[in-house]
């Protein structure tokens, strides 16, 4: 898709920046808004758990999928739905 609308270069410009200046929380940092972590088996990287809890005080969800990739919501996309779909339930407006 990216080769016939040439935007491929613009594309890769997420991977460049993050492997140009990786992402870091400077030290007490707290991000305390609800979040949910699905973890797809064939995408990298995986972060721990506890690297997560580190910046990430209000972990709701964290789903260990059984399969799925990078592309989840083309790959497993009921897997996907059902996981955001609890955990947008449990969220309270």
């Amino acid at each position: 898709l990216y080769w016939f609308t040439r935007t491929v270069a613009s594309s890769m410009r997420l991977y460049w920046e993050t492997r140009a200046r990786p992402l870091a929380f400077a030290s007490g940092t707290a991000i305390n808004v609800p979040l949910a972590v699905a973890l797809f088996p064939k995408e990298l990287p995986m972060p721990p758990r506890s690297w997560v809890e580190r910046v990430f005080k209000d972990i709701r969800q964290w789903t260990a999928m059984p399969r799925g990739g990078h592309f989840a919501a083309l790959e497993q996309p009921a897997l996907l739905a059902q996981d955001l779909t609890a955990f947008a339930g449990g969220l309270d407006f």
